[in-house]
């Protein structure tokens, strides 16, 4: 392995097969770019975009010396392509195998935070098709329902009745067969980018009227969606967000960059929701906005990553 990331070649490793493979079609095109005019030797790896040709064979076939993993959800951010590429001995920007399939369970995540005190939204978790009336004993409408093991608020939906509740089941269990069924938070949503253990400034989401939750539409398709950065919050109470999105981050043992997503209720209590540990990297994207507002370009952003990854493997 070369000492210098600049003489080493970069894998841009993107695509995939899980529900968000369009959301990582956008952003690994958009790494690529963004090295490449900071002067670093990239290939671009549309993993699975070839037919018949497993990952493994796909990654063995290309020459390069480090990856930045530009996948989104299922095998990208569960662990998975990270333990391929421990096993072939290239370093990678992120979190460990075990990290990133740690936050990538929302149900795993949830019970390790109410079990050390990080403060989370009271849920229940099913596997397969929950009766709807254990849920109704022990849990109030509204309701939040999501697959536990996907990403990009992919399935995600808000019931408030029966009805409702039944068709957010079907839809969830369409991705994973593990479901959440979280209480919902009546307030702002706020999501937290951290790079290198740096927390970056916390910005505020705000759907339009025609999106009731920050879902897939409202992040990546909406041009009506507001981003409040700075989020609004006093000096204090972003500061309160910033340590609990790092405690939470750093107790599952992420490493590299990743973010966190937060809600706030009416008496202004902070609940984490998920560390993603893979976040997007596209025009709409909300690490590549926070680090903008404190004058990191999408260049920037992309070599600080990489090379954060890059050091990271030759201290290891």
């Amino acid at each position: 392995m070369s000492s210098s990331l600049k003489e080493s070649v970069i894998a841009v490793i993107y695509g995939g097969r899980s529900a968000e493979r369009d959301v990582s079609l956008q952003s690994g095109p958009l790494v690529v770019e963004g090295l490449r005019a900071s002067g670093y030797q990239v290939v671009a790896i549309d993993l699975y975009g070839v037919e018949g040709l497993d990952p493994v064979k796909q990654l063995q076939s290309i020459e390069f010396d480090m990856a930045f993993i530009a996948l989104h959800g299922g095998e990208g951010e569960d662990g998975r392509i990270q333990a391929l590429l421990d096993m072939m001995g290239k370093p990678y920007t992120g979190s460990s195998p075990f990290a990133c399939g740690f936050a990538m369970d929302k149900v795993m995540t949830k019970r390790f935070w109410k079990g050390i005190g990080v403060a989370t939204p009271a849920y229940l978790s099913f596997e397969g098709q929950p009766d709807p009336a254990v849920i109704e004993e022990s849990m109030s409408y509204p309701l939040i329902i999501k697959p536990s093991r996907e990403g990009s608020t992919i399935g995600i939906n808000k019931a408030n009745d029966r009805s409702e509740l039944l068709s957010a089941l079907t839809n969830a269990l369409e991705f994973d067969s593990d479901i959440l069924v979280e209480e919902f938070v009546d307030g702002p949503e706020y999501t937290v980018a951290i790079i290198d253990d740096v927390v970056y400034p916390a910005i505020g989401l705000k759907a339009s009227s025609t999106h009731e939750l920050y879902d897939y539409d409202a992040k990546y398709l909406a041009e009506d969606t507001q981003y409040l950065l700075p989020c609004g919050l006093s000096e204090d109470d972003e500061a309160e967000l910033q340590s609990l999105a790092l405690e939470a981050y750093q107790s599952l043992g992420c490493t590299g960059w990743g973010r966190v997503d937060v809600m706030r209720d009416q008496q202004g209590v902070f609940w984490v929701l998920e560390v993603n540990t893979s976040p997007g990297m596209t025009s709409h994207s909300l690490v590549p906005m926070a680090a903008n507002h404190v004058g990191l370009s999408y260049n920037g952003l992309v070599e600080k990553i990489a090379l954060s990854a890059w050091h990271g493997a030759k201290r290891d």
